[in-house]
């Protein structure tokens, strides 16, 4: 079983940055790839980001154009994700993902998520 609680949401104003983290609870991290969803109100969860932790290779979606940045700290069992350029569309609940398989795979299953972390940026 694998906790993650993330951190790091709040409201900030377009064209700010912001930071979340995703701390995992498992002594078997190097085993799971990480990973960032986001589901925006009346729209479907959707993938942001996902970093494998064994050599550090990463995959975005396309929509973010280089804004966002995923990252990890295998010493603290911590994953992040560096917005910069925020957009109001950018608005959404942020979670956490993890799975026990590639960085690719990640995009298509989860086993296990996070309870989120809202990001609003204003207009």
């Amino acid at each position: 079983q694998v906790q993650l609680v993330e951190s790091g949401g709040g409201l900030v104003q377009a064209g700010g940055s912001l930071r979340l983290a995703c701390v995992a609870s498992t002594r078997a991290f190097s085993r799971y790839a990480m990973g960032w969803f986001r589901q925006a109100p009346g729209k479907e969860r959707e993938f942001v980001a996902a970093i494998s932790w064994s050599v550090g290779s990463t995959n975005y979606a396309d929509s973010q154009n280089g804004r966002f940045t995923i990252s990890r700290d295998n010493a603290k069992n911590t994953v992040y994700l560096q917005m910069n350029s925020l957009k109001p569309e950018d608005t959404a609940v942020y979670y956490c993902a993890a799975t026990a398989g590639s960085v690719a795979g990640l995009k298509y299953r989860v086993e296990y998520w996070g309870k989120g972390t809202l990001v609003t940026v204003s207009s």
